[in-house]
């Protein structure tokens, strides 16, 4: 279990509910001000008098194998209720959901909340404080039917009081986790107290969100229906939301598929995450008249890289730092960027990249204070030189970046023998690419070409993807790529992603550094968002300059492409997460144009 070995200083102390004061919201950070006041009347990114009404239909191109919320079916995050709601305008604003209020106990180690008594389950069951510790408990719990386990390990001990009062205690800063806190579905236990949670499901359970699941067809398509009785439609925070009469998601077997779909109108709206196609794949008529947009959602809420290569430290000769460094030298993204994506890419050079808590220059006295009694351990440009990858004129090969790659690989002990590196022992340097998403390999094999070029025997071996999460969990591999990104500001990924107790499925690069433990005890800990800040910044020079893991592309707004039959709620200029879908609504004027005569 993740953090099994991790004990923290001080087990929390018991809590007097009477002494504790309760608020409409809660932040992750000690000195921030909610933006919105107890009893506000909506949050100001919505329309609160959005019509009700029309239906949109979203495509997936993934399997459907179960509608139980821990298999998290798309689309159940609208039919189950979550304690908090936070808000898209600000960088750390949580609002009570089901919770009507919530206290945090003065060593910041347990969470209270006082629930809704009118929230109910779609079948008239109050929902109460049982149904809410049941779902922890069993998320806490059962790694392998939900996935959450892993993430709320910090969790020690779930109580319910009374039927409207739930205590979370923890074993470091509950309040940082919060976020995390806000995903998770709350589901029924009188209803799974006599099943077995971790089977897949075929008919949908009881529900209590705005939507309800009304239609499952044998793992092809899944309709949501509008809830118009649903208790919480009158809460501040869902106002203007959920405006929809029905959203459908329709499977497709691929993104082909569905961006084909999409042009023939079966579809309302793709997400397209491929910069080919999104320069080119949609000059279509409907475009030329309007009625095929191209836009984007506001995703603040995410930042990073899109993907991040992953070398496993565990395994020689990956353990060298010098060879990782090699590795990210021989990585042109330029050429890349280029040649697969139009110039439409930046950079990542931070693990938190495009947000305020990527480091740049060189670090400021604050960092430097948590720097300093880790100096003989971290490499000495942690202190005195600003991180950036090599930058290629992409042209092809990047002979500049091989030539370093060599150097480091020559101190690193291995030689050139006519096409191979090999060690002092005569051993080649090797290394295998583990992917079971054909996708990935536009990205691997341009770097397998310039590691052949480097003398580096590279390879890419392709595996289901039960295989590929079995390796993953047994660190049984050399290198992986996978996604990059970070909630914002973030907190719930630190102790997963980087500390030396987490686990191999997790830490995938299995990194074991005091100064990557102590700056990520340090943020978690954090009492004002200037020390949170100040401990990211110093833990992301650590993480770039120990070369455990190479972020590719910065992650920025999602980019979409749709039929414009929507409405959609003005945003303001500081933006994280823009209301997608539950924002939008369908304007009968705007459809009526669509196939219309010019």
């Amino acid at each position: 279990m993740l953090l099994a070995l991790w004990t923290p200083a001080a087990a929390p102390a018991e809590v007097d509910l009477d002494d504790l004061e309760f608020r409409h919201g809660i932040s992750q950070f000690p000195d921030y001000d909610l933006k919105y006041p107890p009893g506000f009347a909506h949050f100001d990114y919505v329309n609160p008098n959005a019509p009700k009404g029309g239906t949109l239909v979203l495509p997936i191109t993934y399997a459907m194998d179960s509608v139980s919320p821990p298999h998290k079916p798309p689309g159940y995050f609208r039919s189950y209720d979550h304690l908090l709601e936070r808000a898209g305008d600000e960088l750390s604003g949580y609002y009570g959901s089901l919770a009507e209020s919530v206290a945090l106990s003065a060593d910041r180690r347990t969470l209270v909340f006082r629930l809704r008594p009118e929230a109910r389950w779609h079948d008239g069951t109050p929902l109460t404080a049982t149904d809410v510790k049941f779902s922890l408990d069993t998320f806490c719990d059962d790694y392998l039917s939900s996935g959450w386990a892993d993430v709320l390990e910090w969790i020690t001990r779930v109580d319910a009081p009374s039927s409207h009062t739930v205590v979370v205690h923890a074993n470091s800063d509950a309040a940082k986790q919060v976020h995390i806190l806000g995903l998770i579905p709350i589901v029924p236990a009188h209803y799974w107290a006599e099943r077995d949670v971790t089977k897949p499901a075929r008919e949908p359970p009881p529900q209590s969100g705005p939507y309800r699941l009304t239609e499952v067809s044998q793992g092809r398509i899944l309709t949501y229906t509008r809830v118009p009785d649903y208790w919480g439609r009158d809460l501040p925070i869902n106002r203007g939301k959920f405006n929809f009469d029905t959203i459908r998601y329709e499977r497709h077997l691929d993104a082909t598929v569905a961006r084909e779909a999409l042009r023939a109108g079966l579809i309302d709206v793709w997400t397209e995450n491929d910069s080919r196609h999104w320069l080119s794949s949609f000059n279509v008529p409907a475009r030329e008249r309007g009625w095929l947009r191209k836009g984007a959602i506001g995703s603040g809420t995410q930042r990073g890289s899109r993907f991040r290569l992953v070398i496993n430290t565990r395994r020689e000769p990956f353990d060298d730092p010098r060879v990782r460094e090699a590795l990210a030298y021989a990585f042109d993204f330029e050429w890349q960027n280029r040649a697969l994506h139009g110039g439409e890419r930046r950079r990542a050079h931070s693990f938190f990249a495009n947000s305020m808590f990527a480091s740049s220059g060189l670090p400021d006295a604050a960092e430097l204070a948590l720097l300093e009694p880790y100096r003989t351990t971290l490499p000495e440009e942690v202190f005195n030189r600003a991180f950036s990858f090599a930058h290629s004129d992409a042209v092809g090969i990047d002979r500049k970046g091989l030539s370093k790659a060599r150097k480091l690989l020559a101190g690193a002990g291995y030689r050139m023998e006519g096409s191979e590196l090999l060690d002092s022992n005569g051993e080649p340097l090797a290394i295998e690419f583990l992917s079971a998403a054909p996708d990935n390999q536009r990205i691997l094999l341009p770097y397998v070409r310039a590691l052949d070029v480097l003398g580096v025997e590279a390879s890419i071996r392709m595996i289901d993807s039960v295989g590929h999460t079995n390796r993953r969990d047994a660190g049984d591999f050399d290198a992986l790529l996978l996604r990059g990104f970070f909630a914002m500001p973030p907190t719930w990924q630190l102790r997963p992603y980087f500390h030396s107790a987490s686990t191999p499925y997790w830490n995938v690069s299995g990194i074991d550094h005091p100064a990557v433990d102590a700056l990520v005890d340090a943020a978690l800990e954090a009492t004002d968002i200037h020390g949170f800040v100040r401990a990211l910044r110093a833990l992301d020079r650590v993480l770039l300059w120990g070369y455990y893991q190479f972020p590719i592309d910065a992650l920025e707004d999602t980019r979409i492409v749709y039929w414009d039959k929507f409405g959609r709620p003005e945003q303001p200029e500081e933006m994280y997460g823009e209301p997608f879908p539950d924002g939008w609504w369908f304007d009968e004027e705007k459809a009526a144009r669509i196939g219309a005569s010019p």
